[in-house]
């Protein structure tokens, strides 16, 4: 059987300033670099003969859709995130339910030196790009167009989308991390996986670490966090991911960080080690779009009151901080674009949603040029910013 060589790939794995000692941890740069070129489509290296029409023909279709979110989003859409972002914001930035979207981390962050995104979907496997023959690696790569659709036209992706991925032969997390350092025009460094212990400091994973989970696995299927998710085809060896880059050109190395984690109360209070990890971080600026309305209810309030107690300044949708705890917060919300009722049918019988409607109607019409996130029940763009009230 054939199997899928990108070996031919010229390019040296780039590491930190030498002076820098490397974390430790095992280092998965070389399939991150096969990712990127095959899956990701970024840079030009060349790719084995027995592939190259089928990257070609896959890469062609995403890189349309690329150009056309960059022209929007990271070009256009500067002039608007400038206007409204304070110039002391925070470098570090927190993205719940963040799903596969560093894009949009990177659209409204680009200073940021640190990123983290949380969601239910695990980072995934990365090896297995190298093992797959072309006929895998084709319908692998038409699976990842489907499951990454809407992220690269409007910065989204459904719920059904992010659970399929966990059973992609290719790393679905993981590519869609790599799709947006190139659309912002980054490149990797480095990709190790780790986890969170007790205190909630990062431990990265070492190999023999990594072959006693894989183990594990096989005797026991991973299970996925939320019962009705798709469980992941890996192990949870690959739950979490640390992807350093940096812009093409530049030497100064950035860090963005996914964790799968379940946000909910319970699993929370069970499993504390990510609050920990994130109140070590300070205040921060966050991030929250396409998130469900989760935010909305009581059994998110763990989460909510971390987001509350840490954020120096926040970017949402509709599914952020309803007005209700902003304001007992101590908070103050500014709306962008228009709001007459929720995306989502479902939650339009909840208390949350006549004072999200009555937010938008108090305030003057802010105009926002792009969707970012969820549109309303009218298909309007809108956003909202919430920050402490300024001290006297």
């Amino acid at each position: 059987m054939k199997k899928l060589a990108l070996a031919c790939l010229v390019a040296a794995a780039h590491v930190a300033h030498a002076d820098t000692p490397a974390p430790a941890g095992q280092d998965f740069i070389s399939d991150a670099k096969l990712l990127y070129r095959a899956a990701a489509c970024g840079g030009s290296d060349a790719v084995d003969a027995k592939v190259d029409k089928i990257v070609d023909r896959h890469c062609k279709q995403v890189l349309e859709k690329i150009e056309k979110f960059r022209t929007l989003y990271f070009d256009k859409g500067r002039t608007f995130f400038d206007k409204i972002e304070p110039k002391d914001l925070p470098k570090t930035v927190v993205y719940p339910f963040g799903g596969g979207d560093l894009l949009s981390a990177l659209v409204a962050f680009p200073d940021a030196t640190e990123i983290t995104t949380i969601s239910l979907e695990f980072a995934g496997d990365p090896r297995r790009i190298s093992t797959l023959t072309p006929n895998q690696l084709e319908t692998s790569l038409g699976g990842l167009r489907a499951e990454i659709g809407g992220l690269i036209s409007v910065g989204s992706n459904t719920s059904e989308n992010l659970s399929n991925q966990q059973k992609n032969d290719l790393p679905g997390q993981v590519s869609s991390f790599l799709l947006g350092l190139v659309a912002g025009g980054y490149e990797p460094v480095s990709m190790r996986y780790f986890t969170l212990d007790d205190a909630g400091d990062v431990h990265y994973l070492d190999k023999t670490e990594i072959e006693s989970l894989d183990k594990e696995a096989l005797a026991h299927r991973p299970k996925s966090l939320k019962h009705d998710w798709a469980s992941p085809n890996f192990s949870t060896a690959f739950a979490n991911v640390e992807i350093q880059y940096r812009k093409i050109g530049e030497t100064a190395i950035r860090t963005h960080r996914h964790i799968g984690w379940n946000l909910g109360d319970d699993y929370l209070k069970l499993h504390p080690q990510l609050v920990r990890h994130l109140e070590k971080k300070g205040q921060v600026a966050v991030l929250v779009k396409g998130a469900s309305y989760l935010l909305w209810r009581g059994d998110f309030s763990r989460t909510r009151d971390y987001i509350l107690d840490h954020l120096a300044w926040m970017l949402s949708d509709s599914t952020g901080i309803p007005p209700k705890w902003a304001k007992k917060a101590g908070m103050i919300q500014e709306t962008f674009g228009g709001y007459d009722g929720a995306f989502l049918e479902s939650v339009r019988d909840n208390p949350m949603e006549q004072d999200m409607i009555d937010l938008w109607a108090k305030q003057h019409r802010r105009s926002i040029p792009f969707r970012f996130g969820y549109v309303d029940m009218n298909k309007q763009a809108h956003l909202m910013v919430t920050r402490p009230k300024p001290k006297n």
